[in-house]
């Protein structure tokens, strides 16, 4: 595949400038997707297709029917080219990351090498991908929080599958690409998925076998029919409250001997599989279209800036970005990248005045709307307190058309109420169920239910500020926020429903709130 990494700006014979070079780029877009790609007109089109494929068996196979996503809360997708590529992007040292994804209210997004499937086998870094997309499922999908093996275990199970030239899909097929963890990983035994803190008190491993044996227990309880139902029973248990090894107990009965069946299980030579035929998949529509020439010179500059940038990066991609956006004033595609990277860069009018060019000549370009949002909301932070309210009235016009472009984005729900909260004021009722319905719009974003669990909190609402929480402790990628939000959880034990919520003194170091910033970067990493 063709990856246009760079835009080469030169000095014509006879002193003038010589126009970019041009790659051709393509958006696939369909239901639950948005794909960016610089391949084949007929790759990117069966790609998207087998995305849509993938979701639709997803839904079959756990029956759970989501309502289509407002056209901004779809995953985006960027297909890069190369593992270096996906590692400069990523940022760190981890040579092993394939591809990765990135939960966010403004727009999830993530970050692929390839999109060609052999034999319908896809690679690596699409395994990657469906892996986390199938966070993003369940986690869009159920309110509740699970352990970490049953988060891993589920979305390996889904990630294993394979996509038929009849249209239907094979879910559930052995994990290959944990081979080597069963061959030469540590061990993890199943007492240690049941049991965090034991896991936690033994690791220290540098590489251990966690995925894969979550990945067979899962397999195992899904399709060996003496273990039937056991599964269920475990989560409605867990939903129930009972801790992990308890309701594991009671559900599977002698963990010895889960342990001794799973070892003989793993050494079976066939495992079954779920054939899903083409008449059990449904998919919508998938539009495919060029980018025009301008929008597709600004494809690496989008692809960084929406992976998310520090304020030394921002002034470095903003040279390029301006000096590609000067070709093309009226291209609305490469002037919302401009008007990003703007705001990167802490150039608010600037921002203002892209997101303005491009809206002139593309009133439905959201992101337009979005920067243009962000900048006047900066604007207004930074405003003398007399002219607050003025500052705030404008920017929140900004979010109103786009609120009036997509009823079910979650930024302007979600400035709303901070257009109280950045003033000091108490955000009255409405705003604060503009935050709540924000979270529902994208559980997938923890940072927002953070947010969300905090104010309902300090409402009094401590159980539901709790069961807010529940799914950010369980998060497997939470890191950091998985910790804060337990420890909040714990600080709001002792707690009186109805009672504004007070931190215990001792407890504030342990809890940091993040109020949603645009574009922060957390990201759940592919690296698994």
């Amino acid at each position: 595949m063709k990856f246009w990494t760079a835009l080469l700006l030169a000095l014509a014979m006879g002193g003038g400038i010589s126009s970019p070079t041009h790659a051709k780029w393509y958006e696939a877009s369909s239901d639950h997707f948005v794909i960016y790609a610089d391949d084949s007109e007929k790759d990117i089109r069966r790609f998207a297709e087998n995305l849509e494929r993938y979701h639709s068996a997803m839904e079959f196979l756990t029956g759970r029917d989501l309502a289509k996503p407002s056209p901004s809360n779809r995953v985006t997708i960027f297909v890069v080219g190369n593992q270096r590529e996906i590692r400069r992007l990523a940022g760190g040292n981890n040579r092993r990351v394939a591809g990765f994804y990135i939960p966010r209210a403004s727009g999830s997004i993530a970050f692929v090498q390839d999109i060609r499937f052999k034999s319908g086998y896809p690679d690596f870094s699409t395994v990657i991908l469906l892996h986390e997309y199938a966070h993003h499922f369940l986690m869009s999908s159920t309110p509740y929080g699970m352990p970490r093996w049953l988060n891993e275990g589920a979305a390996e199970f889904f990630a294993a599958t394979t996509f038929k030239s009849d249209g239907g899909v094979l879910i559930g097929r052995p994990a290959q690409h944990r081979a080597n963890d069963f061959a030469y990983a540590d061990k993890v035994s199943v007492k240690e998925l049941f049991d965090e803190e034991l896991y936690e008190k033994n690791k220290g491993r540098r590489y251990d076998a966690f995925y894969a044996q979550s990945w067979l227990l899962y397999h195992y309880l899904t399709f060996t029919p003496e273990r039937s139902g056991q599964l269920n029973a475990y989560q409605i248990a867990l939903i129930n409250g009972t801790p992990s090894p308890q309701a594991a107990a009671e559900a599977f009965g002698e963990i010895g001997k889960l342990q001794t069946n799973l070892r003989a299980y793993l050494r079976q030579r066939r495992m079954f599989t779920f054939d899903l035929t083409p008449d059990r998949i449904s998919i919508g529509p998938v539009s495919l279209r060029e980018l025009p020439r301008g929008e597709a010179e600004m494809m690496d500059v989008r692809i960084r800036s929406q992976r998310g940038v520090n304020r030394e990066q921002a002034e470095e991609l903003l040279i390029e970005a301006r000096e590609i956006a000067a070709y093309y004033p009226n291209d609305p595609g490469a002037q919302t990248v401009l008007a990003e990277a703007e705001f990167d860069a802490g150039n608010n009018a600037e921002a203002i005045a892209a997101a303005d060019r491009a809206l002139a000549a593309d009133p439905t370009r959201t992101n337009a709307h979005v920067q243009k949002g962000y900048a006047l909301f900066r604007i207004a932070g930074d405003a003398e307190t007399a002219d607050q309210d003025a500052a705030f009235g404008r920017a929140m016009a900004a979010f109103s058309e786009l609120n009036r472009l997509e009823n079910d984005h979650p930024l302007p729900l979600i400035y709303y109420y901070r257009s109280y909260t950045e003033r000091g004021k108490t955000p009255p009722e409405n705003a604060r169920h503009a935050l709540e319905r924000a979270s529902q719009l994208a559980p997938f974003d923890h940072n927002l239910a953070m947010q969300a669990a905090f104010m309902q909190a300090m409402e009094g609402k401590i159980a539901l500020a709790t069961h807010t929480l529940k799914p950010v402790a369980a998060n497997p990628h939470g890191g950091k926020r998985a910790e804060h939000a337990q420890n909040l959880i714990t600080a709001m034990a002792d707690a009186t429903e109805g009672e504004a919520f007070r931190m215990p003194e001792r407890a504030v170091p342990l809890v940091r709130v993040v109020v949603p910033d645009p574009d922060n970067g957390d990201e759940d990493s592919g690296a698994d």
